[in-house]
């Protein structure tokens, strides 16, 4: 399974993120130009320029023709993703983070970091089918975790937001009324801060990966822990396969713990388990620094990887990926 290189970003990978037909990689990165690229090929479409930071994460329209990203120079933008033209600019007092369109892009969250003296929040806003009536206005603001929320999207048929962050809690909310409906239980839940909140396709379970070195399987509507997957190193990213019952966890210690000798010792491969069985079945190396992003092909054939080395890596599977058995 020979990677293809990726090479168009300076700085570290933040999020990678296909769209829903699964030919097109949008990826995130620090150095403030979220990119677009040929799923199949890795060649690089273009680049969308206008944010002055570090851009977190972003997500596109199910018809493939908005792109919402946030960034830490406090905006979140809409852009058109055939131009790259930026269509409007939400604008915050603190950087923002999570992005994620709801169910039939009509509403989209995103997140805002603790800053100063404001808390983190999680801000609706309604999306205009004309970005001439696109307006700056939220519908709800949820606030109450304490420390960054690092990840938050949208429950089945958009009546609740999931989210996560530093306080290693996992939390379902009510978006009719903005009350906090259910909490992830601290005995059994993440012990350190979550990193990392991936849903399935059909959003029925979700996975987090914390810190703590291991990555959890819940039930989206009841929020019951039903897998654990356990790993030597913090978990960055976390990805399943919509077409096998695999997960994909990427990570590595932090770019600052690890020293120049230690590349090997880093171990930044992303490790391939069994979703029922919770047994590590294979990994794939390959990046220079901690895989902080990870994203599988909608078609489940491929997926990419996005590390702190600034490269992404496109793997298309082999036929013999297919017929693993345990």
């Amino acid at each position: 399974m020979r990677p293809i290189l990726m090479k168009g970003h300076e700085r570290p990978l933040t999020f990678l993120k296909y769209n829903r037909e699964g030919d097109l990689l949008f990826s995130c990165a620090k150095d403030h130009n979220p990119t677009v690229w040929f799923a199949d090929n890795g060649e690089r479409l273009g680049t969308f320029r206008g944010h002055n930071g570090a851009v977190w994460s972003c997500d596109v329209s199910r018809d493939s023709l908005q792109l919402i990203t946030g960034s830490a120079d406090q905006t979140a933008k809409l852009w058109n993703v055939k131009s790259g033209n930026q269509l409007y600019t939400f604008n915050f007092d603190s950087p923002a983070r999570s992005v994620d369109f709801s169910v039939g892009d009509k509403l989209a969250l995103i997140t805002t970091d603790p800053f100063m003296e404001l808390s983190s929040a999680i801000h609706v806003k309604r999306i205009a089918r004309d970005p001439a009536d696109q307006s700056g206005k939220s519908v709800l603001v949820l606030k109450g975790p304490q420390g960054r929320i690092n990840r938050a999207v949208w429950g089945p048929l958009n009546k609740t937001i999931i989210s996560a962050g530093e306080d290693a809690v996992v939390r379902i909310w009510d978006t009719e009324t903005g009350t906090l409906l259910k909490e992830s239980d601290r005995e059994i839940g993440h012990k350190r801060p979550i990193t990392s909140l991936t849903k399935s396709t059909d959003g029925s379970h979700f996975i987090t990966g914390s810190v703590d070195k291991s990555a959890k399987l819940w039930d989206t509507r009841s929020l019951t822990l039903i897998k654990t997957y356990v790993t030597e190193r913090p978990v960055n990213a976390v990805a399943m396969s919509p077409l096998l019952d695999h997960v994909v966890l990427g990570g590595g210690q932090d770019a600052s713990a690890v020293t120049t000798t230690d590349h090997r010792a880093g171990k930044f491969e992303a490790k391939f388990y069994d979703k029922i069985l919770q047994e590590e079945i294979g990994g794939v190396k390959g990046h220079f620094g901690p895989i902080n992003a990870l994203a599988f092909n909608p078609d489940g054939k491929s997926f990419s990887s996005g590390g702190e080395d600034g490269y992404v890596r496109l793997h298309h599977f082999d036929p013999d990926y297919f017929n693993i058995k345990i």
